[in-house]
C-alpha cells in the first residue's frame, strides 16, 4: 500500500529528530543540499577541493574524519547521476557515541518540498534548518474577534493560534448619565465606538501585514451581530487586509477565548487546513468514546486487537508516541515475552534481566517501533491511518489521557 502524507511526514520528524541528537567533534558534521538543478560533477569537483584543504588541519584525528566523511560523500554521489525532483541531502561523519569513541555515519534524504539553494557546511551538528523549515504549515490566518468592549487579534499559523494584540475600549454604556442630552449622549457614543474600530483596525492591520503576504490566506472575524458587520462594512482595516477577509462568525468571547471560539467555528472555512482535519477525528474519537456507542477503542492492546480483526475504521497515533515493542528471549530456555516500553532519543538500552523460568539472562532479540508496526497492520487491512499532533488540546488529550493510541471502531467488538 502507498505511504500516506502523514506517514512519511511523521517518518520525516522522527529522522530529524535522530540527526538533531548527533554531534561531532568539532566541525566534522558535513550536511551537504544539492537542489535538483546542481550538477554533480560540480559538486563533487568542489568536494575534491574541500579534501584538499581539509589536508591541511593540524589535528590529526579531526583531519582524518573530515577527509574519510568527504571520501564517503564522494563515493555516495557516484550513485547519484541527477539529483532527484526535489533534490537530496546527504549528511555525513565522525559522529561521538561515548567512550571518547565515534562512528562513521551517513544519511541521505530526498526533502518534502524543493530545496532552494546549494548547501555545503561543516560543523559540530548537521544543518537542519531548512528541512525543519519544511515541516512548518506555511498557509497563515487572521484571526481577530471584537465586539465594542474589547478586541482580541491573534495569528493561526500551522496548529497555534498566537495572540498578538488584546484592547479595551472606552465607548460609554448605552445609558447615558444625567444633565446630557440624549441626542448629544449618542453622537459622542458613536464617536466613542468609531474610534475604537479604527484603533482595533490599526492593531490588526499592523499584525496582519507583518506577515509573509505569500502565505497569509486572509482574515477570519468573529464577534456578536451587528458589531462585526459594523466593523466590516466601514471597511476600517487596511485595504490590503479588508479585501482578504474570509468570513464572520457569531462568538460569544472576545477574548483569548474568543479566537479558540473562532477557529472551532472555521470548520468548512479550513477543511483542507491539516489541524481541522485533525481536530475532527480526535473529536469523533472522543464523541464515540462518551456517548458510549461500543465504536471507540484505545490502548496498546485493545487496539491491536481490533486492527488485527479488521474492526477499526481510523486509528489514530499521536505524532509524540515514542514507544517501541520488545520481544525478550532467553538466552537458555524457551522461554519468550512481548513487552512495550517508551523509548526516546538518549534513553539507555533497556535491560531485561533474568528469565523467570531459569534465571539466565534475558536478552532483547528484536525491537520495533510500535508507530511503524501499528501502522504496517493498518495497511493490511485497510484501515486508515490519522498523526494527531498533542499541539491542540484533544491531541494532548489523546497522548496523555489515552497513551497515545486510539481507534474509532467500524462495528462493536466487545474489546
Amino acid at each position: 500500500m502507498v505511504e500516506s502524507d502523514a506517514h512519511k511526514k511523521y517518518e520525516f520528524k522522527r529522522t530529524l529528530e535522530v540527526l538533531r541528537s548527533k554531534r561531532g567533534r568539532g566541525t566534522e558534521l558535513i550536511s551537504l543540499y544539492i537542489p535538483h538543478d546542481k550538477q554533480i560533477h560540480e559538486v563533487a569537483a568542489q568536494l575534491r577541493e574541500e579534501f584538499g584543504q581539509a589536508s591541511n588541519i593540524k589535528s590529526r584525528v579531526t583531519r582524518q574524519n573530515v577527509t574519510g566523511a568527504i571520501e564517503s560523500l564522494l563515493s555516495r554521489l557516484k550513485l547519484i547521476p541527477k539529483a532527484p525532483e526535489n533534490g537530496v541531502v546527504i549528511f555525513c561523519g565522525a559522529v561521538d557515541i561515548g567512550a571518547n569513541k565515534t562512528d562513521m555515519e551517513t544519511y541521505i534524504i530526498e526533502p518534502p518540498d524543493p530545496l532552494v539553494s546549494y548547501k555545503y557546511h561543516c560543523d559540530s551538528s548537521f544543518l537542519l534548518t531548512p528541512l525543519e523549515d519544511m515541516l512548518h504549515e506555511k498557509k497563515t490566518y487572521g484571526l481577530l474577534v471584537l465586539d465594542r468592549r474589547e478586541a482580541t487579534v491573534g495569528v493561526l499559523r500551522g496548529k497555534h493560534i498566537e495572540v498578538m494584540a488584546h484592547l479595551t475600549s472606552n465607548v460609554p454604556g448605552k445609558q447615558r448619565k444625567g444633565g446630557q442630552s440624549s441626542h448629544r449622549f449618542q453622537q459622542l457614543r458613536l464617536i466613542a465606538i468609531n474610534e475604537f474600530y479604527t484603533r482595533i483596525a490599526d492593531a490588526a492591520s499592523e499584525v496582519f501585514l507583518g506577515i509573509d503576504q505569500k502565505d497569509f490566506e486572509g482574515v477570519f472575524i468573529g464577534g456578536p451581530s451587528p458589531t462585526k458587520e459594523e466593523f466590516e462594512s466601514g471597511e476600517f482595516l487596511h485595504h490590503e487586509i479588508q479585501k482578504k477577509i474570509l468570513g464572520l462568525f457569531d462568538v460569544a468571547y472576545t477574548d483569548e477565548s474568543g479566537l479558540n471560539e473562532l477557529f472551532d467555528k472555521l470548520g468548512e472555512a479550513l477543511q483542507n487546513v491539516e489541524v481541522v482535519q485533525e481536530k475532527k477525528i480526535a473529536e469523533r474519537f472522543l464523541k464515540e468514546l462518551v456517548n458510549d456507542t461500543g465504536l471507540a477503542s484505545y490502548g496498546e492492546e485493545q487496539v491491536r486487537k481490533n486492527l488485527q480483526m479488521g474492526s477499526v475504521d481510523t486509528l489514530l497515533l499521536s505524532d509524540q508516541l515514542r514507544k517501541v515493542r520488545l520481544t525478550i528471549k532467553c538466552s537458555n530456555c524457551d522461554f519468550e515475552e512481548k513487552k512495550t516500553i517508551t523509548k526516546k532519543l538518549g534513553d539507555e538500552e533497556y535491560q531485561p534481566g533474568n528469565c523467570k523460568k531459569c534465571g539466565s539472562s534475558l536478552k532483547v532479540a528484536e525491537s520495533v517501533d510500535i508507530v511503524e508496526e501499528l501502522s504496517a497492520i493498518a495497511d493490511q487491512m485497510g484501515t486508515n491511518t490519522s498523526f494527531i499532533s498533542s499541539d491542540f488540546e484533544e491531541g494532548n488529550q489523546l497522548l496523555t489521557a489515552f497513551g497515545g493510541i486510539a481507534a474509532i471502531l467500524r462495528f462493536k467488538t466487545g474489546i
